[in-house]
């Protein structure tokens, strides 16, 4: 009845026509599960046939059991709920970003996930930035999954909650009468100053005596007995078959040549000066916000968020540029990884920030950006034991492994500026979710300005033909490896040092051709061993008899200064040395004392070793 009276009653502007003309309401069905609602709508728009509504759910279907990205109306996966109203919200605010005339933003939520924080991240921050193109409904039936929701049927107590936190709300006691309905929608529309939400109290089940208001009947399809007298409670096969509703809707005209309403096209073409002299002292997170900055004054659709750690994070640069397109987002990571999703759908490109550690709060918005095929960067700040005294929890050691697991997902991992900023435009110029991942300490530069990057490769930095141990390193600990090296080769001791930037994807031949020629490959990270860099080569050199150890942290963190934690968890140069040349003594003194022994494979070489090291 909510969305009848939506669509119906014409409070939904829509050229059916052209479902994805820019000017189009928006409509985000944050209640996933009631996707069949979803699919009748389009039916009755006459998107799809009656007879695709008995595939749903089957295999290969076009109508899966939560939405996803469609031609239609759906740009969004949902399900996971408490998250369609922070997408709303950065639809809503990308849409006021581009445009003067305000198409507006509806977001059907369900009242159990009320529950869910993230909500009232949206609440607040929606509230802060006024942004009254975002309308919310709320179907209150009161029953959730297993049972009644924590307020029931209370409409008073959902008003005044949402009232507090500066929204303007509206209440229906009967969300089934269109009356009721088509009066508060059109109060909404009225109120021009803030974001609005509707309170439409409901029965579940309206209409079917033995369903409505019952628990337990939540997902839960009906017999074939069941589902006969349900429809003879709903007038009867004959009545419901000649029922049809006529939908009107409003003719938008659009200007094709309006900068403003153009999609992203991508900017596979854009390139920014890289500027940096060899040995200079530069972090990387200063390096991202610099190359962000330069990039923003090339593309306007550029927008970036920050979750209250700009000055750290490095998009301070960025900000003070471009206040008009920065979004500050305060402490609530999923609210800004969700707003990010709904702004790249609008045609910009969201760069988040944050902290490394603090950018885990989102996973569950990372994974449903993903499946809403969202164009969405993501930079993690101060990761490692490398962040020195401030201790364990700031110090995003499993995002490596988070971001690894993400459907499509590109993740980078700069050692210096000139890398960064490269990095930053190949992730630009990715449609998709990338990760870079940046440092808080200084590093030195060690690459020309013309340096080369690209999506899945790496740069052997140090290599000679008598080389029999690759070290593989990224980010901080690639400096450690340069140590290790200058000192291993002072004593005479020759090493191949490959920078492996793009931990995913990885390109298997280049790596392949990185190693050929050494007896051992030494995978050096700061990041558990979960995950992160040495699994990702591991995976990729299954099939490759090279045995490979990993140097990964393996201890609880504590704090101290960079190099003592660096040495702490055994990533440092001198930990590098020590394993390098116990492997080399092993290796000289390896005695062959029959005939079968001396034609031994690689990996029975290796076992063998083993057992006469101590190395675990």
């Amino acid at each position: 009845d909510i969305v009848t009276s939506l669509f119906f009653d014409n409070f939904f502007e829509l050229n059916k026509t052209d479902p994805k003309n820019f000017l189009n309401d928006r409509f985000i069905l944050s209640k996933g599960h009631a996707s069949p609602l979803l699919y009748s709508l389009y039916v009755l728009l006459g998107y799809l046939d009656k007879n695709d509504l008995l595939t749903l759910r089957q295999f290969k279907s076009k109508l899966p059991g939560h939405p996803l990205p469609d031609e239609f109306l759906v740009d969004v996966a949902t399900g996971s709920l408490g998250q369609g109203l922070s997408i709303g919200l950065g639809m809503a605010m990308g849409i006021n970003l581009k445009i003067k005339k305000t198409p507006k933003v509806w977001v059907l939520l369900g009242d159990s996930e009320i529950a869910e924080g993230q909500v009232w991240e949206a609440v607040q921050l929606a509230s802060y930035y006024q942004v009254s193109n975002l309308l919310a409904i709320v179907d209150v039936n009161r029953l959730g999954q297993r049972g009644e929701t924590m307020l029931g049927w209370d409409m008073k107590s959902y008003q005044k909650r949402f009232s507090a936190f500066g929204w303007a709300t509206y209440l229906v006691d009967d969300g089934h009468n269109f009356l009721k309905l088509k009066k508060a929608f059109q109060e909404a529309i009225k109120e021009t100053s803030k974001p609005k939400i509707i309170f439409a109290k409901t029965i579940k089940g309206k209409g079917v005596s033995f369903l409505e208001n019952k628990e337990n009947w939540h997902g839960k399809s009906l017999n074939e007995n069941e589902f006969k007298k349900a429809v003879e409670e709903l007038g009867g096969f004959d009545y419901l078959n000649k029922l049809e509703l006529k939908y009107i809707g409003k003719k938008i005209k659009v200007n094709t040549s309006d900068f403003s309403l153009k999609r992203n096209a991508g900017f596979d073409k854009t390139k920014i000066d890289t500027n940096y002299t060899k040995r200079e002292l530069i972090s990387t997170r200063k390096a991202y916000g610099i190359g962000l900055e330069k990039l923003g004054r090339k593309i306007r659709e550029i927008v970036v968020l920050d979750a209250e750690v700009s000055n750290s994070t490095g998009a301070e640069f960025f900000k003070k540029s471009f206040p008009d397109r920065f979004f500050e987002m305060f402490i609530a990571e999923q609210n800004m990884i969700s707003c990010g999703v709904g702004l790249s759908k609008v045609g910009l490109t969201p760069f988040c920030s944050s902290f490394a550690a603090f950018l885990t709060r989102g996973f569950d918005q990372i994974r449903i950006a993903a499946y809403s095929n969202a164009n969405l960067k993501i930079v993690g700040s101060h990761s490692g034991v490398a962040i020195g005294e401030d201790g364990v929890s700031q110090m995003g050691l499993e995002d490596i492994a988070m971001m690894r697991a993400i459907f499509g997902s590109v993740v980078l991992y700069p050692c210096d500026a000139v890398a960064t900023e490269k990095l930053l435009v190949k992730a630009l110029n990715y449609q998709g979710i990338v990760y870079l991942k940046t440092t808080r300490g200084e590093t030195p530069v060690i690459y020309d300005n013309n340096q080369e990057f690209e999506i899945g490769g790496l740069t052997i930095l140090k290599s000679s033909a008598f080389d029999k141990i690759a070290l593989i390193a990224a980010g901080i600990t690639v400096f450690e490896g340069l140590k290790a090296y200058e000192k291993l080769k002072s004593q005479g001791i020759l090493i191949r040092l490959i920078y492996l930037y793009s931990i995913k994807p990885i390109n298997k031949e280049k790596l392949v051709t990185a190693v050929k020629g050494v007896n051992l490959i030494i995978t050096v990270e700061d990041h558990y061993y979960q995950g992160g860099l040495g699994e990702a080569v591991s995976s990729i050199l299954t099939d490759i008899p090279i045995p490979i150890f990993h140097l990964a942290v393996k201890r609880m963190p504590v704090s101290g200064k960079t190099d003592e934690l660096l040495n702490y968890e055994e990533i440092d140069s001198e930990t590098i040395i020590k394993k390098i040349k116990e492997y080399l003594s092993l290796e000289s003194n390896l005695i062959y004392k029959t005939e079968e022994e001396k034609n031994e494979s690689l990996p029975q070489i290796i076992r063998r070793l083993e057992k006469l090291s101590k190395i675990k």
